[in-house]
Order: C-alpha cells, then structure tokens, then sequence
C-alpha cells in the first residue's frame, strides 16, 4: 500500500499559488495543535486523505465507538489575498528515516501539483521546565522567506545552539523543498520537553504569528478562552496529568481536547 492517496471530490479546485501549513505530531504537539486550531476556526475543505504503511501499526477509536487507521489529511480554503491555503493535519507521520523521506517527497509533489508558492512547518523546542511566555523562532532555507514572516513579528531567527536537528515533516520538507527552489520555513515554538506535556500555549503562539502574516480572519480570543478552560480542568485532574501525554498522542485539537479532558483515557498497546 505504501503510500495510498484518496481525494476528497474528483472535481478538485484550483488554488491560487497556494501555502502549504504543516502542523503534525511532535514535541509538545505544538504543531499539531495549532493546525488543527486553524482547521477548526477557518472550515476549510477537505482535498484528499493519505493512507501508508508506514504509519504507526495501530489503529483509533473514534467518536462513534469505531476503529480507524492513522491517516493525514490536506486541507485546502479559498482566500481573499493573493495566495489560497493548504493544511497537512493529521495525527501520526512516519518515523522510520526511509518512509519519512518518502512521505515528504509525497507532499511536496502534491504542493507541486497545485502550483504551489510556499510551505510552513510548525513545531516545538522543547525545554526542561514550563515556558510562561514562549517564544516562536524560525529557519528556512531562504533567507527572504525568514525576513518576510521576522518583519513586524517578535519571530527570532537566531536558532544556532538553540535547536538540535529538526526531525520528521517539520525538517525534512524544508530541506527537500530546498532542492527545488522552494521557499520554505519552519516555527518553532518554546514548549515543555517532557513526554506527559501538551503545548497548547506555544500552538496559540504560532497560530497568532500565521494569523498576523496570513490574514487567517481566525478568531484569537475564542483560542485564548479555551485555552484557559482547558487549563482550568487539566488542573482539577491531579495525578489523573499522566495520563495527558497518551491523550496526546490521539488527540490534538483545542475542540477534542475539551471533549476528551475529565474522562478517564486509558491507551491499549
């Protein structure tokens, strides 16, 4: 099966030049939470879903009681601006060497196929305690991509010695796009480095900068409040907190984790 790709409508849109947003699991989730946010808050149109067997050997439970692959989803939405949008969510990625390679080529042909002008990869650096204000960095490998997304934001673009190696989507696509001439960046926000540790406040960061550079319309202060409630009943959990990083692995956006948090998740495998 390797790597199966069923789209959504055989009559697929045509995008403006579109931007590509990756936001897949990965330290914190932060990623991962902040796409799924944005995906929540601007409804946008499913393209197509990525099925493979170099996913996770596992299969979900979803909401109607009932088993599901791993899978990734690409979104797409219809923008006033110069430039449409493309959303990789999803809640796995490969995470052998060989299989990750191939999935990044996989999507960079899919951008291809659309014509599309620039990707953004989000992420996490994660950090031995809780940051209280985190702070987005970035790279890319363009310089005029990094200037374009520093200008008018508090993005600091100094990573060397702040970050090791960025692994799976997140690096991988910036790295291969490269190859191509495509201009393409990575976000990575301050989060807490431990396993258990959901980042939800350093997605909200990176949501904010996207929204500020690519005129989202997404609703900040909806985010805000559900981030305070969500950090309201994670407090009333206690010990039940361990529990949080295997929620993590399943569940990334803001409107699942709400559903999901005072229940007792357990995780078969």
């Amino acid at each position: 099966m390797r790597w199966e790709i069923e789209f959504a409508s055989r009559n697929i849109a045509k995008l403006k030049k579109p931007i590509l947003i990756e936001g897949l699991p990965g330290i914190g989730n932060v990623g991962k939470i902040a796409v799924d946010f944005i995906i929540e808050d601007i409804k946008p149109e499913k393209l197509c879903t990525i099925h493979s067997d170099a996913f996770p050997h596992s299969v979900f439970v979803n909401e109607d009681n009932l088993v599901e692959l791993p899978s990734v989803k690409m979104y797409y939405k219809k923008m006033k601006g110069n430039n449409d949008l493309m959303l990789l969510a999803g809640d796995v990625q490969p995470i052998e060497e060989t299989t990750s390679y191939e999935f990044a080529e996989k999507i960079i042909e899919l951008f291809e196929k659309f014509k599309g002008s620039e990707i953004i990869t989000l992420g996490g650096i994660g950090l031995s305690q809780v940051p209280e204000h985190p702070k987005v960095f970035c790279t890319g490998n363009q310089k005029s991509i990094i200037d374009k997304y520093k200008k008018g934001t508090k993005v600091d673009s100094n990573l060397y010695g702040v970050v090791g190696p960025i692994i799976g989507a997140a690096g991988l696509l910036l790295g291969l796009s490269q190859k191509k001439k495509i201009p393409a960046i990575t976000l990575l926000a301050e989060t807490c480095g431990h396993p258990m540790y959901i980042g939800i406040r350093g997605a909200r960061e990176l949501v904010k900068v996207l929204n500020d550079k690519l005129k989202l319309g997404v609703n900040i202060k909806k985010l805000d409040k559900d981030i305070k409630d969500i950090e309201s009943q994670v407090m009333k959990l206690g010990p039940g907190l361990a529990k949080m990083g295997k929620l993590a692995e399943k569940v990334g956006s803001i409107q699942q984790l709400q559903k999901r948090l005072g229940k007792d998740i357990s995780y078969i495998g």
